[in-house]
């Protein structure tokens, strides 16, 4: 489960941040594309994804937009790819009928702007 108290927090620093480098404008587009992304999807499969990933998506795509399009779509397309990998992977390992998404939206946002900044 993705608290509130980190989720919607964290999204308005990341944009606070991003806005004090002169990026608060794609930040904020970001955010608010890829939560509209999310929340598609929990609106047409709620036990296909939950709204804690909906709240994350805005900072992982305030953190990716202010990086540029290009970093926010890499992070937005390995996101679910990866999800999609451990699930493939996880139940020969392990019971859960599950694979949370929110793991993966975070190293997917992190790897594309760790490649942004090399």
């Amino acid at each position: 489960r993705l608290p509130n108290m980190l989720t919607l927090p964290g999204a308005a620093v990341i944009v606070a941040a991003a806005a004090g480098c002169g990026r608060g404008l794609p930040a904020a587009a970001g955010a608010l594309c890829l939560a509209g992304l999310y929340l598609a999807v929990h609106l047409a499969a709620p036990a296909a994804m939950g709204a804690g990933d909906v709240k994350l998506a805005l900072g992982c795509g305030a953190l990716t937009g202010a990086f540029g399009a290009d970093v926010w779509v890499l992070a937005a397309l390995f996101a679910p790819l990866l999800t999609a990998i451990v699930g493939v992977v996880a139940p020969a390992r392990c019971r859960s009928a599950t694979v949370p998404h929110g793991p993966s939206m975070c190293v997917a946002s992190l790897g594309a702007a760790t490649l942004a900044l090399a």
